[in-house]
């Protein structure tokens, strides 16, 4: 019997290397199926699996086709774009040229993600085929049909999965997401408590910047007497910064029991968050006439000449109401650059708010505006927990404060992806 097995087991491997000499897959239903034979036992043919109903195997023949043809013109283009990328990189004119050189590797690296995965489900598309092909071949064989079609189940998972990454990387990409931001915290309601709240979260993403590796420059300040700050403007520098931190705009509120509170009585407290994509001067043109310029001594450290020369900057933009004052760097021109950097940021933040308030309003997003007048996060210290609202989603709040709040992001970043797929898959059905 033993002998019989290792026969039969030789005449099957012999039997699989002809038919697919270079499939990964059928290697794999290759090797299995040895591994079957090599415990020299007598050979038992299996009953071959039930059959899955029609409308299953019709489902899954449908999955495993190719993606829809908008998708496939789309990686298409996306593949052959990310070549000539990688063309134009070779090119001795474009490596003389940084800054030429830098834009293209960053088209290229961009396509990158989407390219490499549109290649693997083109290559499981082609293994899928011919297991599907094998497993016409071996019908009369239960034992080899068996296995091949746990290699097909396999493969139609694995493009489904694949199929799902290829329709979230084609998702158009917010072109704002690349950039630094300016991060303003505001005081609101709660009096002193609602200070050292501004206080509290401007300490919760300073840390969120360093686990991410950003830099953080703070650029101006009201601090409050009891602690904290009545506004805080920082710039944070970094790799994504904008895609990220877009999420954290609006009103974040606090229960908690002041440290000024006698009775114990838990006090509701809130601070507004608006997050401001860096622009250049191209990009938000400000008419000079339009903004009140002033100068003043600085007050705080450094030195005489801060305290004898008017190094100080106060911008007022009359249309808008927007006041800016600048007195952290010790010229008056580093001042004054500061500041209109700060007042472009917040015009530019102002217009992008309405842009987004209409498409929001367009598609009844379950992601909401980012607009400060919404309550988008609860800490509450009773509880040790810290809500967000707009997902209805709880987390911890000694983590969050502590600046791990990178869960409570991708959370939002998910439910963003999955309206906009929606949108996407109505805009087909519309279609046909």
């Amino acid at each position: 019997y033993g002998c019989v097995s290792v026969g039969v087991a030789i005449v099957v491997k012999m039997q699989l290397a002809a038919a697919f000499e270079t499939r990964a897959p059928v290697c794999k239903l290759r090797d299995a199926h040895c591994k079957a034979y090599s415990s020299f036992r007598p050979f038992r043919s299996q009953p071959a699996p039930r059959a899955a109903p029609v409308h299953n195997r019709a489902r899954r023949g449908v999955a495993c086709q190719a993606l829809e043809k908008y998708m496939i013109d789309k990686l298409g283009a996306a593949e052959a774009t990310y070549k000539e990328m990688n063309v134009r990189m070779a090119d001795p004119e474009v490596a003389a040229n940084a800054a030429e050189f830098q834009k293209v590797a960053k088209a290229a690296a961009d396509l990158e993600t989407t390219v490499t995965t549109y290649r693997t489900y083109c290559d499981s598309e082609k293994q899928l085929a011919d297991a599907q092909a094998y497993l016409k071949e071996v019908q009369s064989d239960p034992e080899m049909a068996e296995f091949a079609r746990e290699e097909i189940t396999e493969l139609q998972s694995k493009l489904v999965e694949l199929e799902k990454q290829l329709k979230l990387l084609l998702l158009p990409r917010d072109p704002l997401d690349d950039k630094n931001i300016m991060i303003e915290i505001r005081a609101g309601a709660g009096g002193d408590e609602a200070s050292i709240w501004a206080g509290d979260l401007y300490r919760m993403y300073l840390r969120y910047a360093q686990k991410n590796n950003w830099k953080v420059n703070l650029l101006s300040y009201t601090q409050a007497e009891t602690g904290g700050y009545k506004e805080v403007i920082a710039q944070v520098l970094g790799e994504s910064v904008y895609s990220k931190l877009k999420w954290e705009a609006g009103v974040h509120r606090v229960q908690r029991v002041p440290a000024t509170e006698a009775s114990g009585r838990v006090h509701t407290s809130t601070a507004t968050v608006a997050i401001m994509p860096e622009v250049d001067e191209v990009d938000v043109v400000i008419d000079m006439r339009d903004v009140d310029v002033k100068f003043a001594r600085a007050s705080g450290a450094g030195g005489q000449n801060v305290n004898k020369v008017e190094t100080a900057v106060d911008l007022m933009h009359k249309p808008t109401g927007i006041r800016v004052f600048c007195q952290e760097e010790r010229t008056q021109a580093q001042n004054r650059e500061r500041a209109f950097a700060i007042l472009r940021a917040r015009l530019f933040e102002m217009e992008l708010q309405k842009q987004q308030a209409a498409i929001y309003a367009a598609r009844k997003s379950q992601v909401g505006t980012g607009d400060r007048s919404e309550k988008i996060k609860t800490y509450n210290y009773k509880d040790s927990r810290m809500s967000d609202h707009r997902i209805k989603e709880n987390y911890d709040l000694g983590k969050a404060l502590d600046g791990e709040i990178e869960d409570s992001i991708q959370a939002m970043i998910s439910v963003d992806q999955q309206e906009r797929l929606k949108e996407l898959a109505d805009a087909m059905v519309a279609r046909t």
